[in-house]
């Protein structure tokens, strides 16, 4: 009881303390490092075309839903809405992203800040947001990871002003009611928020401080984001918890081992990685950010929980920007003690924007590598859709009504979703992950135009089953569907309602799709993303099932989805 009493005589003698006046914000820099974050996105994002899961995104918008098998409905109602008021616009589709990267510099500067940053610190904090690979490379696409960091950024900032007004005895408990806000917003995008924080509420346990629980603002705003997914958490429930299933499929399709935190590390770029590292270091180590260490050990949690849960190593990357921000002022600290390392910074900071920019579609579309994924996956879509078609089209108009259009992975299913009408494709269903939720086909059909798959799958649930033609694009680039065939499957063994069910799969890329290595993608070169055995797990020998790993990129191939 004398401990504690001692403890408590300290909590109190620290809060005490006179508050301290915050430096200036750096508008000039950072609307200058805004404005350019966003012209670069947008500037590169009409090119090429949707990648993959913008055109799932829009497929599921056109559904739209309170949840999904695989994500809450934000990014889907996003996609249908900018869809809507600039139909057939990929630079429009792209403009939450852009806006919301861009938006990152002044979280980030403002972390910063209240750190005691001044204005060359909150810039060097906010240049390093701003190339960072991963952030630049998801920002030019409406996707869930493009939206995640700028949250967790925002969180983070919220709860370290409140410990600073906490710890100079000011009240500010509305900032904890408004973090429960951002958390509701978070979980309608991912559901990786609450990773975040349990390591933080056990961080705060252990070190403190641990008035932060005791708070009710804390538990409103938690309130406030558990009301806010219950429809989500409904519609998972009705639909048997899909969303479960993810981080089996998502193991399966993506290996790193021990490589997970160096390569989470790296998607920081060249400046990131080492402000990520030293900003860690100096969370948990610098006398005068004792309050905040809280923050560094859930930076830790959150990084053993996604690498025990053989996630990818993107997942960490909403921690960045708190990390960035101390490493900002850490070096501010050194600066004013008379260390100089300007001399470093600039060319790191030079390096770190050319992989920044390698990460966006600058190459013309016949310089693209076979190994980028984003690239290729944002290519060939209507002519693929074409292929198909003029499938479909050759049967006999009597034998088209009741013919149904399925694709083995819902990449493509998307495609013929959004360019299907174009061409006279009626509404295209697969099995693959969440793309079966949308839809099963028509009761009547007894035949079915397949894109993908192998005859031996084709066969267990159809009597005939006969090669109509191949995919070849013709395009000055591969696409992942060259020489993927194209299946007229005919007499469904079962009526479709007890059919549908044995056609779900969570795995993608189970090595049915696709010719050579049998599935999209290159050849063969994504071996560090997953070993042997996981993948014979998901249906195929290594070499197939790599080759079609979404998330491979030349620069830095574990910055995915």
């Amino acid at each position: 009881m004398k401990t504690m009493s001692q403890q408590e005589k300290s909590i109190r003698h620290e809060s005490s303390r006179a508050p301290r006046a915050l430096v200036g914000f750096a508008k000039g820099p950072l609307l200058l490092i805004f404005a350019a974050v966003v012209l670069v996105l947008l500037a590169t994002s009409g090119r090429y075309g949707y990648f993959a899961d913008e055109l799932y995104a829009l497929a599921a918008g056109r559904r739209l839903d309170w949840g999904y098998a695989d994500q809450p409905p934000l990014v889907p109602l996003l996609a249908v809405a900018m869809d809507t008021l600039l139909p057939g616009s990929v630079v429009a589709l792209r403009i939450p992203a852009a806006l919301v990267t861009g938006a990152g510099v002044f979280v980030v500067a403002l972390l910063a800040r209240e750190f005691g940053g001044d204005r060359r610190a909150q810039a060097l904090a906010a240049g390093a947001w701003a190339v960072t690979v991963q952030f630049v490379s998801a920002g030019h696409m409406l996707v869930t990871w493009a939206f995640d960091p700028f949250l967790w950024a925002v969180i983070t900032w919220l709860l370290v002003r409140w410990t600073r007004l906490h710890h100079e005895g000011r009240a500010a408990d509305g900032l904890l009611l408004w973090a429960g806000v951002v958390t509701a917003v978070a979980l309608q995008v991912k559901f990786l928020i609450p990773a975040f924080w349990a390591c933080a509420v056990l961080a705060v346990v252990a070190t403190g401080p641990r008035e932060l629980l005791r708070r009710p603002m804390l538990w409103c705003g938690a309130a406030t984001a558990l009301i806010t997914t219950v429809p989500t958490l409904v519609w998972q429930h009705t639909h048997g918890w899909p969303q479960l299933r993810m981080p089996t499929a998502i193991a399966a399709e993506n290996w790193y081992g021990w490589l997970f935190v160096p390569l989470a590390v790296t998607c920081a770029g060249a400046v990131g990685a080492v402000l990520v590292c030293y900003g860690l270091w100096h969370l948990l180590s610098a006398p005068e950010l004792r309050a905040y260490r809280y923050l560094g050990w859930t930076a830790l949690g959150v990084t053993a929980v996604f690498f025990l849960a053989e996630g990818r190593p993107y997942y960490v990357a909403g921690l960045y920007g708190l990390l960035y921000a101390v490493a900002s002022v850490g070096l501010q600290r050194r600066r004013e003690a008379g260390a100089r390392q300007r001399w470093v910074a600039w060319p790191a900071f030079g390096a770190s924007a050319c992989l920044a920019l390698a990460a966006l579609p600058i190459l013309p579309a016949s310089a693209i590598s076979p190994h980028d994924v984003f690239s290729r996956g944002s290519v060939g879509w209507p002519k693929i859709t074409a292929i198909v078609a003029d499938t479909y089209h050759r049967l006999p108009s009597d034998r088209q009504r009741t013919t149904a259009v399925l694709t083995h992975d819902y990449w493509s299913a998307a495609a013929l979703d959004r360019y299907g009408p174009e061409f006279g494709v009626p509404r295209p269903y697969s099995g693959s992950r969440g793309f079966w939720y949308l839809g099963q086909p028509p009761d009547d059909a007894e035949q079915v135009v397949y894109l993908g798959g192998n005859e031996r799958y084709l066969r267990a649930f159809f009597h005939e089953v006969r090669l109509a033609t191949t995919v070849h694009s013709g395009l000055e680039v591969e696409t992942y569907y060259e020489g993927t065939p194209v299946w007229l499957a005919a007499g469904p063994k079962q009526p479709w309602p007890r059919l549908w069910p044995q056609l779900r799969r969570f795995g993608i890329f189970d090595g049915s799709t696709g010719s050579g290595n049998d599935v999209p993608g290159g050849d063969g070169a994504r071996h560090l993303a997953m070993s042997p055995d996981r993948a014979n797990a998901v249906g195929g020998s290594h070499d197939r099932v790599m080759t079609g790993v979404a998330g491979y990129r030349p620069v830095v191939p574990w910055c995915d989805r």
